[in-house]
């Protein structure tokens, strides 16, 4: 089954009771049994859902995987990964990462006696260089939030295999359509389902996708015991919103290039990331891993200035100053002081979070009104 097909159909059956064509929202609790232990598969929605079952098994295909799981916000798909480790373990990760991963990270886990280092991951060694026999897990970002940096799956998957680590990615920002890290050899894949693939802006939700039986188990496990499942209604429109993935994104890539391009031509801003342009670094990396380039786009303006950036994400009117990506509309964020403001700001400089970075999702919208909407907003 093709991709486009698998949005539509994977994981996905008429209701059995009815025939209803979309998945029904079981708005339940709990299930009667018909005696104890004797029941249809489900009960008690903490431990398993209906509804959330079919988007688990639509979410998994989508990604080539076996196993799915959903949980109330991506941040909780992440603090799932986590505790499969053991105090002492060592986690490897890039420097140029989500504010809220970075948060959980330090602010959470390691009081607990996890451990994590954060490094440049465009160059491979760099990991070589910290991996030792405490280190458990590599987690991945690529495309990475914010500076758009493109990191190779497949030549870090070869490094963590010969010592026996496990390798997470977060695919948020390219979405299975464009990019399927299982199928490049990593353990685990991980969504804030919020973005792209609700691809609406009503859901908060995130996901994982594994193909090791062992590491399903765990997930499960802790996804029960922990209990941060998501709802039956926002599953519902998840697989709602699923059903248009390959049109959106395929919208959000082909306005993203022409953004990316006008803001190339800006005598106002100093350098556009986008993995799109030949000059990007691993821009073959990124052609050799993903099926297009992606509507994320950050920018930095000429001179630095943190008014004339705070300026321009003031007076768009198509690109909505707001938190979050992926949806059919535009977003404009000022990373520095809202996405990555838990970062400090010493570390943000250093990965090139400067004080005029400004990062764009670019929606479904036509591609010249946006254009239009952000000449408006350089204009003084």
């Amino acid at each position: 089954m093709k991709f486009n097909t698998k949005v539509i159909h994977a994981g996905i059956h008429p209701d059995p009771a009815t025939g209803a064509i979309m998945t029904p929202i079981y708005q339940t609790s709990t299930y009667v049994q018909e005696e104890i232990g004797v029941h249809k598969g489900f009960e008690y929605s903490r431990t398993g859902n209906p509804t959330r079952a079919a988007l688990e098994s639509n979410l998994a295909a989508l990604e080539s995987g076996k196993y799915g799981a959903c949980f109330g916000s991506g941040l909780a798909a992440i603090d799932c990964v986590i505790k499969m480790l053991n105090p002492g373990d060592e986690v490897i990760s890039t420097n140029d990462l989500y504010g809220g991963s970075y948060r959980i990270f330090k602010t959470i886990f390691e009081k607990y006696g996890i451990n994590f280092h954060f490094v440049d991951m465009v160059d491979v060694q760099n990991i070589s260089n910290e991996i030792n026999d405490k280190t458990k897990l590599i987690w991945i970002e690529t495309p990475t939030n914010p500076m758009m940096n493109i990191i190779d799956v497949k030549s870090i998957v070869e490094i963590a295999k010969i010592k026996r680590i496990k390798v997470a990615v977060d695919n948020t920002f390219a979405t299975p359509y464009l990019q399927r890290p299982l199928e490049l050899g990593a353990d685990i894949v991980m969504h804030s389902v919020t973005k792209y693939l609700g691809g609406h802006s009503d859901v908060v939700m995130g996901a994982l996708v594994t193909n090791d039986e062992s590491l399903a188990e765990e997930m499960y496990r802790i996804q029960n015991s922990s209990g941060a499942v998501c709802g039956p209604m926002d599953s519902f429109l998840v697989l709602r919103g699923v059903k248009t993935l390959h049109l959106r994104v395929q919208r959000h890539c082909e306005n993203g290039e022409k953004v990316a391009h006008f803001l190339h031509n800006n005598p106002q801003v100093d350098q556009v990331y986008w993995p799109g342009f030949k000059t990007h670094p691993n821009h073959e990396v990124a052609k050799e891993q993903m099926n297009g380039f992606g509507g994320m786009i950050s920018f930095t303006l000429v001179g630095d200035s943190l008014d004339k950036a705070k300026s321009i994400v003031s007076k768009t009117k198509l690109f909505t100053l707001a938190e979050s990506l992926g949806g059919v509309e535009s977003l404009i964020g000022h990373p520095s002081t809202m996405t990555h403001a838990s970062i400090p700001r010493e570390e943000r400089m250093k990965s090139g979070v400067l004080d005029s970075l400004i990062r764009l999702s670019v929606g479904i919208e036509d591609a010249s009104d946006l254009i239009e909407d952000l000449e408006n907003a350089f204009k003084n």
